[in-house]
């Protein structure tokens, strides 16, 4: 997200801060690489928590100087930047102290880290914050929803890449790109357009506030809902493919169930604040879908995991074939607003 913020303001493709940019990829690579070890060291080479630690602000340290470098001629930009890195100090400083503890004490850092860099964010206020091109910003997040729901797909892949092919696994593998292509469209079909075109409307502190507030905050926990929901998946193609003597009437239960479900509630749960901080308005019918989905979960418990999976399916799509009907004329407003 601090990148989508940079890369708003400087060219990418440019000179030094091309290089600059290669690093911090090459640094979170080696994040990604260490992400396995973050909480609990392997047997044998570097200690990975201390690794991850150090990259994750190795990361942050060539963000704020490439945004202080941009920010030469731009006093405000750097005021911003100033009050900005307490938060950046934080986090990083707790996940270093995270690396030496272990169990409750452990998370116990991950939380304050989570919470230091988030809060002292929202503290620094948006004042000195730049977003020149609402296009390029609201594309970024959006290629982000695409990326995780791709991870969704490919969790299905996951989850039986060694089990013979059948029809419960063909079925389960058909609901699932049906449910990601559900989430899709309630992201891109109309709302996504609809929050670009407030956002390019805006001006000065209010578009960084609506940015801050809709993109960096509320579209983290859709993410969070979409990796949740690609556990469920995987879980779900394990058991109707057979994996560990699982048989088809067997039912999904605890953390891959509440995964499956939640994950899709939360998803639509921070799209419903996402558009209600852009465009202002309340989306009932998605709203209602995420409130069934959760009232659901002791009922799916109770069901075989295709079955539930079915109903998950059968839920969020029949809500996004509603509100295409329901709001055809709005929708067909907003999709041709570029061509008036």
């Amino acid at each position: 997200m601090g990148y989508a913020w940079l890369g708003n303001v400087v060219r990418a493709d440019e000179s030094v801060v091309r290089l600059a940019m290669i690093g911090a990829m090459a640094t979170l690579f080696v994040i990604a690489l260490t992400i396995p070890e973050s909480f609990e060291d392997l047997p044998g080479g570097l200690p990975g928590p201390v690794v991850f630690a150090v990259g994750y602000f190795a990361v942050r340290l060539a963000h704020l100087s490439m945004f202080w470098a941009a920010g030469r001629t731009d006093p405000g930009l750097r005021r911003q930047l100033v009050k900005f890195t307490p938060s950046v100090l934080v986090g990083t400083t707790m996940l270093l102290i995270a690396s030496q503890l272990t169990g409750t004490a452990q998370i116990l850092a991950w939380v304050a880290a989570l919470i230091g860099d988030l809060v002292g964010t929202m503290l620094a206020g948006a004042t000195g914050w730049r977003v020149n091109s609402a296009k390029h910003f609201a594309e970024r997040h959006g290629l982000i929803i695409i990326v995780a729901l791709g991870e969704s797909i490919v969790s299905i892949g996951i989850g039986v890449a060694e089990l013979p092919i059948s029809w419960p696994i063909v079925g389960a593998s058909v609901l699932g790109l049906v449910l990601s292509a559900a989430l899709w469209w309630t992201y891109f079909d109309t709302k996504s357009l609809a929050a670009e075109h407030v956002l390019a409307e805006a001006h000065g502190e209010h578009r960084a506030r609506l940015a801050r507030d809709g993109y960096s905050y509320l579209h983290l926990p859709m993410i969070a809902g979409v990796i949740l929901l690609s556990l469920g998946l995987k879980k779900v193609l394990g058991y109707v493919g057979g994996e560990d003597d699982h048989v088809l009437s067997d039912p999904l239960y605890g953390l891959p169930l509440v995964a499956l479900y939640g994950g899709a509630a939360l998803y639509l749960l921070a799209h419903v604040a996402f558009i209600m901080r852009l465009l202002g308005v309340l989306a009932v019918t998605r709203l209602l879908v995420a409130a069934l989905l959760l009232a659901a979960i002791p009922i799916a418990a109770n069901v075989p995991a295709l079955a539930a999976l079915a109903g998950l399916a059968l839920a969020v799509a029949a809500g996004v074939g509603y509100e295409s009907w329901r709001h055809a004329d709005y929708r067909d407003e907003v999709r041709h607003h570029d061509e008036d």
